[in-house]
């Protein structure tokens, strides 16, 4: 993934509404939800949607599926999996991964001893 759709998405996502439909489509599956029932679920107004959605779009974390007056936008897995992919790349220098939290009691431990 380019560093460029990597900032696009990431900007996209540093904002609260955006975020939250975000993780709404990705645990919606890949048949994704009605606009109408995005907006309904996390209590955005429909103008706020649309203006969020096309931001999401157009870092193309979701794609839009016309259906009749409906508007069914799903999240863009492949995008997301580049992403994280991106993120992690050369993750712990070659060192198996620890969560921090464990790290960080283990050094508690030993400074106790």
């Amino acid at each position: 993934m380019e560093t460029k759709h990597v900032v696009r998405a990431l900007s996209a996502l540093a904002q609260e509404s955006r975020l939250a439909v975000y993780r709404l489509l990705v645990q919606a599956g890949p048949g994704g939800m009605p606009a109408g029932q995005i907006a309904e679920q996390l209590g955005i107004a429909p103008s706020s949607l649309s203006f969020h959605m096309k931001e999401l779009a157009h870092a193309e974390l979701v794609t839009v599926l016309q259906q009749g007056r409906f508007m069914i936008y799903s999240a863009n897995y492949a995008a997301m999996n580049a992403l994280l992919g991106f993120l992690t790349e050369n993750c712990c220098g070659g060192n198996p991964c620890t969560p921090v939290r464990g790290r960080a009691r283990k050094k508690v431990q030993e400074d106790k001893s």
